[in-house]
């Protein structure tokens, strides 16, 4: 048995997972505002609730850099109060079992490609549109970290006069039209002419960020997670329309590309960081 945690930061889950089946999850609001000590004890309060006295391994996924030997987590995003946390020592110490550590979007990847849609996919994406933009890259079943835990970091590359991630996810919505991803995407599905039109925007804008990951990884499969994925009949024409406009069709011809339909992808893929230490760098 193996326990993963998904930090995020809004929201904590932890779950259980037996033979690559999550058996049983709790989350609880993450205490972002508080000293690091106070995040730290709620997620311990929550893994304290599984049988964290059988579990082989414990891994963490987080939205942040991470020194993935050492298990520190830096400058996490949302929780001002983790500039440097060595999570991976805090875990060992409590629940004296290994623990590992990795960026969110990585453990979304690995999980797609040991549980979901990418496996025997390579090299394989798992990209995440939701509060942010990111991606994780999987190569012959090895999670492509890079030298700092920074690879698939999509979402930071310099785009029009800001990045990626602020056309790409749900902060478009708020940052350009006022509103969230899911006020639109509900006043799309009654019909609404400017919320279409937002969702075409952004669209345009994926459809641009998908042409990035085709040239820097030209990836066999690609499969999107997060949340605004939900929204995907009404930027789906845009965003295609965009990425045929590829340098190279080639990779379009041998390109396939799905939506998640995993149930807590984040908590599988932060338990199977213990299954195959050997991709970590």
């Amino acid at each position: 048995m193996r326990i993963g945690i998904d930090l995020g930061g809004t929201t904590i889950q932890v779950g259980r997972v037996d033979n690559g089946t999550l058996r049983e999850v709790h989350s609880g609001s993450t205490p972002a505002s508080e000293p690091k000590e106070t995040v730290l004890k709620k997620i311990f309060e929550l893994v304290d609730r599984l049988p964290a006295e059988e579990a082989d391994s414990i891994g963490a996924g987080v939205p942040s850099m991470v020194d993935v030997k050492a298990g520190i987590v830096y400058d996490v995003q949302n929780i001002p109060s983790w500039t440097e946390v060595a999570l991976k020592e805090c875990i060992e110490a409590r629940y004296g079992v290994p623990a590992y550590v990795h960026n969110d979007a990585n453990c979304f990847a690995l999980a797609e490609h040991r549980f979901g849609s990418g496996q025997g996919q390579s090299p394989m994406v798992g990209m995440t549109v939701g509060t942010g933009f990111a991606g994780g890259i999987v190569v012959d079943g090895t999670l492509l970290s890079g030298q700092n835990c920074g690879a698939g970091e999509f979402g930071t590359v310099p785009y029009r006069s800001s990045i990626y991630e602020h056309y790409c996810s749900g902060q478009f919505f708020e940052r350009r039209h006022d509103t969230t991803a899911k006020r639109a995407h509900e006043r799309a599905r009654n019909g609404e002419e400017e919320a279409m039109a937002m969702f075409d925007a952004f669209g345009t804008h994926l459809g641009r960020a998908v042409q990035l990951i085709l040239y820097t990884v030209d990836p066999s499969h690609i499969v999107m997670g997060g949340s605004v994925r939900h929204a995907y009949p009404f930027f789906k024409k845009a965003m295609w329309r965009e990425i045929e406009t590829f340098e190279f069709p080639r990779s379009l011809d041998t390109l396939t590309f799905e939506r998640s339909t995993l149930d807590h992808a984040g908590i599988l893929g932060a338990a199977t960081l213990g299954l195959q230490p050997e991709s970590l760098p």
